[in-house]
């Protein structure tokens, strides 16, 4: 309900559902004449709450820069300290995102003004880190951390366009895949994190986000322990998140389950219909997806990386991307000795030769599986 929250010093205006009026009120230090302060920030009441909180600190400590006179470095340091006190980010999260502001993203980008970054500036930017040495996943995590505040400056119009979606971090080469080196540390600590069972879909059938988080448990055939994969759930700017059917034939596909997930998703639905008992929400429909907000609506992918993003940190492996858990799969496959077509059709792939062009470099480890999966190509 749109309304005014009045407050010590200052009130919200919620102009419209999570867009919030944050006004300051105060006295110039110099003149005395009441001064007020607005600023526009999106989030719910109680994140509003804690920026109006940190917006009067800033204030009263002669600390606050207006938004259209923030640096990238005031900008950025700003957001990384309210998504902690908001709780988005754990403190781990945060002290990682500190030091890929100080030494990466400050040294060249830190002056510049916010609202003036261009893309040509991220290209030279990255340029910049590559030339002094910098890893290609590095340089992503130092992106996708600019990028994350830059999505919060579009938001709140500080800033037209998000010039880091324009302009892509630099792709991580092939000999730069990352993979989960500790399966079983891993699925103990997922047990235990909201996501986990998501993460253990993708973990233990190389199934890409955005076809996890399209899963209905209509599609779950938990006693035959197979998926059908249908669709995937895509999130694009322009039409915003949306259901799509698979690129090609091979994305319609059905993978079979092992012991260690069918008991985990049996896990994930008992919690599932024990939450809409506590909200009187009913049965489950036989069609709801697995994975979604209590109101049953779609995880969007950008949220549940996020997620993932900051889980990993926590965990100690921030090089590991939820993709990187579809990579772990093959991997495995790949170390158990199993054919290239039943891995390329497990993964969805619509050749082998994709998978093999994708993984070459871990069929390297051993040059008979490497020419094992030629001749299973050449059979093909």
């Amino acid at each position: 309900m749109k309304g005014r929250r009045k407050r010590a010093r200052g009130c919200l205006i919620e102009r419209s559902p999570n867009h919030w009026a944050i006004i300051i009120e105060g006295r110039d230090p110099i003149t005395g004449k009441r001064k007020r302060k607005w600023h526009s920030f999106r989030g719910t009441e109680e994140e509003a709450g804690i920026e109006e909180a940190r917006l009067r600190v800033a204030i009263g400590e002669g600390t606050y820069v207006e938004p259209s006179k923030a640096t990238v470095d005031d900008f950025v340091c700003a957001r990384v300290n309210q998504w902690e006190a908001a709780g988005k980010i754990t403190p781990r999260t945060a002290q990682r995102y500190r030091q890929l502001v100080k030494h990466q993203i400050a040294p060249q980008l830190g002056l510049k003004l916010i609202k003036k970054l261009s893309r040509l500036d991220i290209e030279a930017w990255h340029t910049t880190l590559h030339r002094g040495g910098l890893a290609a996943r590095t340089i992503g995590h130092a992106h996708r951390v600019l990028g994350k505040a830059l999505g919060d400056a579009e938001k709140d119009n500080i800033v037209s366009r998000n010039v880091c979606k324009i302009e892509k971090a630099p792709k991580v080469a092939d000999d730069e895949m990352v993979i989960v080196q500790d399966v079983a540390a891993l699925v103990a600590k997922l047990r235990h994190w909201r996501l986990g069972a998501a993460a253990m879909v993708g973990l233990f059938t190389g199934m890409r986000l955005g076809e996890v988080l399209a899963l209905r448990w209509s599609r779950v055939k938990i006693d035959s322990k197979v998926i059908e994969v249908r669709e995937a759930l895509e999130q694009t700017k322009l039409f915003g998140v949306r259901f799509k059917v698979p690129k090609s034939k091979a994305g319609r596909r059905d993978i079979t389950l092992p012991d260690i997930l069918v008991d985990a998703l049996r896990e994930h639905r008992k919690h599932q219909l024990e939450l809409r008992m506590q909200i009187g929400a009913g049965r489950l429909p036989n069609d709801a997806l697995l994975f979604a907000t209590i109101e049953g609506d779609p995880l969007t992918p950008n949220s549940v990386s996020m997620a993932w993003s900051d889980f990993a940190d926590a965990i100690g492996i921030p090089d590991v991307t939820f993709h990187a858990l579809r990579h772990t799969h093959a991997s495995q496959l790949i170390d158990a000795n199993v054919d290239i077509v039943t891995i390329s059709k497990r993964l969805g792939h619509a050749k082998p030769d994709i998978t093999l062009r994708v993984y070459a470099h871990l069929f390297r480890k051993d040059d008979g599986k490497a020419a094992a999966a030629i001749n299973a190509v050449a059979k093909w």
